[in-house]
C-alpha cells in the first residue's frame, strides 16, 4: 500500500497470519530511541487493524539482542521526542496490552532493561536457549516504576522482582522459564519453528474469544497502569537530578558511578 508507513528503526512483516514487528538496530543491540518507540506504535496499529492478522511477534533483528532498552547515546543520554520522559515509552508498553491479538516476545538474544520490560509486557515469550534477561537501572540512575516492577512481581514472585530489581543481575532463558518469565526455551536455530508453531496455533482460533481472554487477564492488572503514569512522572523529576546523571556519565566513561556523592 503506498500509504503504509516508511520504516527507519524497525521492520514490519506478515507472515501467514502474524505480523512480526523486528527491532532493526542490530549495531546497537536492538536499543530504542524516540523515532524506534514511534515506529514500533505505527507498526502495532497496523498489526491491529489488519483483519487477517492473528498475533503479533515482537522481537529484534539479528542474534545478539532481543532489546537492551533505552539507546543512551541518544542526544547525551536523554530523549527528544514526545512523552513525559522524551519518548512516548508508556503508549508503547499500553500498546502491547491493549492490542486485542496476542502478543508473543520472540527472545533472540540479550532482553535487557526496556527490552526486559518488553518482554514482561508480551502476553507469550519464546526465547532461544542462548538468551539473557535482567535489569540495569538502579546500576545506570534509571528505573521502571512501572510496568517493569509491580507487573514484573505478578510474573515471578514480588522476593525474586526485588532480586532482579536491586542486584541487577542477568538470568539464562531457562532460569527466566524456571521464574515464570518465559513460556518455552528452544534451541536458537529452532526459535522461529517454534515461534510459527504457535502463531500457526493462534491463527486457527477464533479473534473474539482470543480477544475476550486477553481482555480478561488484563482486567485483573490494569490499576498498574496508573501506578507506570505515576511513577513515569517521578521518573522524569529524577531523570534531572545530578543523581541520575551520574549514572549516564559513568557509563559513558566506562566506570564505576558515585550515586553517594550526590545524595542530601
Amino acid at each position: 500500500m503506498s500509504d503504509a508507513p516508511q520504516f527507519e528503526d524497525i521492520l514490519y512483516e506478515v507472515r501467514g497470519r502474524a505480523a512480526w514487528v523486528i527491532i532493526n538496530r542490530p549495531n546497537l543491540y536492538n536499543a530504542f530511541r524516540a523515532q524506534t518507540i514511534e515506529e514500533l506504535i505505527a507498526a502495532f496499529k497496523l498489526a491491529a487493524d489488519d483483519r487477517g492478522v492473528s498475533s503479533v511477534v515482537l522481537t529484534g533483528a539479528g542474534d545478539k539482542a532481543f532489546c537492551t532498552g533505552g539507546d543512551q547515546s541518544a542526544k547525551d543520554g536523554q530523549y527528544d521526542g514526545r512523552g513525559i520522559v522524551g519518548l512516548p515509552i508508556d503508549e508503547f508498553q499500553s500498546i502491547i496490552r491493549d492490542i486485542p491479538k496476542p502478543v508473543i516476545a520472540r527472545v533472540n538474544g540479550f532482553a535487557i532493561g526496556g527490552g526486559n520490560v518488553f518482554a514482561t509486557l508480551c502476553d507469550l515469550t519464546i526465547a532461544a536457549d542462548t538468551a539473557k534477561f535482567g535489569q540495569v537501572g538502579p546500576k545506570v540512575g534509571s528505573v521502571d516504576a512501572g510496568w517493569g516492577t509491580a507487573f514484573l512481581a505478578r510474573h515471578v514472585g514480588d522476593k525474586k522482582a526485588r532480586e532482579i530489581w536491586f542486584l541487577n543481575l542477568t538470568y539464562t532463558a531457562q532460569e527466566a522459564m524456571e521464574m515464570g518469565l518465559v513460556n518455552k526455551v528452544v534451541p536458537a536455530a529452532e526459535l522461529d519453528d517454534a515461534v510459527n508453531e504457535w502463531t500457526e496455533t493462534l491463527g486457527q482460533r477464533s479473534p473474539t474469544a482470543l480477544a475476550l481472554a486477553k481482555r480478561s487477564f488484563n482486567a485483573d492488572s490494569d490499576n498498574i497502569r496508573g501506578i507506570s503514569m505515576l511513577a513515569l512522572n517521578s521518573v522524569k523529576m529524577f531523570y534531572d537530578t545530578e543523581e541520575s546523571k551520574e549514572g549516564m556519565r559513568a557509563f559513558k566513561e566506562k566506570r564505576a558511578p558515585d550515586f553517594h556523592k550526590y545524595v542530601k
